[in-house]
């Protein structure tokens, strides 16, 4: 029989409610009121009626305790009569024990009732691709979703003291999802930087999980210190040997002599053996591991980013309640000489299965007309990415990484996970299920964006729209820049839209770059 059985039992057999039960020795030392009265009469002897009644009744006064008024909060004037016949002392005890302990439970501590709610001093800013609008006048409106939800409307005020904090109460709807770090314990104090600027500016409102993979064990110093950062949960997990290793289809003298090849022409990051299988795990492992099968929905976090802005949403709660699939926060070229094989690949991959690409797929935005409509090298920026698990386990997905993976790509060149994850939600995803977090200051390394017009909401300075555009690509590099900027493509319509009279040939002859003729420069009230 199990505890709570035992306890059940226990509290079901207590006795009714009794103040002397039969037998009790209490019952038994005291005198019944007809017994007080013959022992009365006996000792008058022989009176009259009158008399007799006179005495009878101040010996009633005399053995009868005059009634007492319960106190204001008694059981007798909260709990009726009808019950407390029913119910014991003991049970009651129990009830009102279990009653306060449920109070202690749920009901946050004083010092959380005027929690930091950051207000949304500024509007988000809100660019979206040129798409059709859709025919059900029922989809998702991400921007109306904004204006309804924002000003923290679905944080979560974190318990303090040694009770656990149960967010999910009162919450049953929130995503499952998490934060996801792939990072070395040498990394620590770049991921501490990242870990406490997210989590001042968001997650201490939300608190969703931390899970930090690593291809060895993380060291006690790591787990204590990351533990110290925030009080959502945190789970150290270890990548199998099996993804991080050299599958046994690639020719081992090849790959070397591509480490040689691309580091000597400077491909960055090109001599690197750890660099290839971390760009190949987070292609097509991240979301196998066996941790992650709870979890719906991911946020990509690196070491030593920046985080810049207060963000007064739920991100995760946003992208499920508008089915959106992936977010992003920079779209910016890429080095082509890592990945020269990459769209003859994945042109193949569109040939062989035409059945995986999606109907409404728009791969236009990254094809270069100038350039024989070969892939522009525009890549979603993904040390930023916020998406769905389920998009990345699905068959199109997993059939285009074994595509490229079987190819030897990520070994013999220097496949990213940015060029794939972008080309895969080209193909496999409608625009409109894609989303730009314009929103959001974000910088990582050399790149960063800052939205206009966010202060006090954000601590940089605005940048605009294209200043990220080509800073990955070195100057020895030969490739061809595409028309647009790679964000002003995706996003079309107005944002490509050229000044009266400008032309690239007389910006350069200035010394400009042949990008700044746009009417729209990002940096408009209420944009950018």
């Amino acid at each position: 029989m199990g505890v709570l059985d035992k306890f059940t039992r226990w509290l079901s057999d207590a006795p009714a409610r009794d103040e002397y039960p039969r037998g009790s020795p209490k019952l038994a030392a005291t005198p019944s009121y007809s017994s007080m009265v013959s022992k009365f009469t006996q000792r008058t002897g022989t009176s009259s009626s009158s008399s007799s009644h006179s005495s009878l009744s101040s010996s009633s006064s005399f053995w009868l305790s005059p009634p007492r008024t319960p106190p204001r909060w008694a059981l007798s004037r909260i709990i009726p009569s009808s019950i407390r016949s029913s119910i014991s002392k003991r049970q009651i005890a129990v009830i009102v024990c279990l009653s306060l302990c449920l109070f202690v439970w749920f009901v946050p501590p004083p010092s959380t009732w005027r929690h930091d709610s950051i207000p949304a001093t500024a509007p988000n800013f809100v660019a979206r691709p040129a798409t059709p609008v859709p025919a059900n006048k029922h989809a998702p409106d991400p921007v109306r979703w904004l204006e309804r939800n924002s000003n923290n409307k679905h944080a979560v005020v974190p318990r303090s003291g040694i009770m656990p904090s149960f967010s999910g109460l009162g919450s049953s709807n929130k995503p499952r999802a998490a934060l996801i770090s792939l990072v070395r314990n040498s990394e620590l104090e770049g991921l501490m930087q990242s870990m406490r600027q997210l989590e001042y500016h968001w997650n201490r409102k939300y608190q969703y999980p931390w899970i930090f993979f690593n291809d060895e064990p993380f060291s006690d110093e790591f787990k204590a210190a990351t533990q110290n950062l925030t009080s959502a949960q945190c789970y150290y997990e270890v990548v199998p040997e099996e993804h991080w290793s050299l599958p046994d289809w690639i020719d081992e003298g090849r790959f070397m002599n591509s480490l040689e090849y691309l580091g000597a022409i400077g491909v960055g990051k090109g001599w690197m053996i750890s660099y290839r299988h971390m760009c190949r795990w987070n292609s097509g492992f991240f979301y196998k591991h066996p941790r992650l099968l709870e979890f719906d929905w991911y946020w990509r976090v690196e070491p030593d980013v920046h985080f810049f802005c207060d963000i007064d949403y739920d991100i995760f709660r946003f992208m499920r309640d508008n089915s959106l699939k992936y977010g992003f926060n920079m779209n910016i070229l890429d080095d082509a000489r890592s990945f020269p094989s990459l769209w003859s690949r994945t042109r193949s991959f569109i040939n062989t299965f035409p059945h995986l690409i999606h109907p409404e797929a728009d791969l236009d935005w990254l094809l270069d007309p100038q350039n024989s409509g070969d892939y522009n090298n525009c890549q979603f920026f993904s040390n930023f990415e916020v998406g769905s698990l389920e998009f990345f386990r699905g068959e199109a997905n997993e059939k285009y990484f074994e595509w490229l993976d079987r190819g030897g790509g990520f070994f013999y060149e220097r496949f990213g996970d940015a060029p794939i994850h972008t080309l895969s939600v080209a193909m496999f995803l409608p625009k409109r299920e894609i989303w730009w977090f314009g929103d959001l200051g974000y910088q990582h390394d050399i790149n960063r964006y800052c939205p206009s017009h966010s202060s006090p909401r954000c601590s940089c300075e605005p940048t605009p729209l294209d200043e990220n555009f080509y800073k990955l690509v070195p100057l020895e590099s030969p490739q061809k820049k595409p028309k647009d900027t790679c964000i002003r493509q995706f996003l079309g319509g107005d944002w490509i839209k050229k000044k009266e009279g400008w032309t690239v040939e007389g910006e350069r002859a200035l010394g400009g770059d042949g990008y700044g003729g746009y009417v729209l420069s990002g940096l408009e009230e209420g944009g950018g």
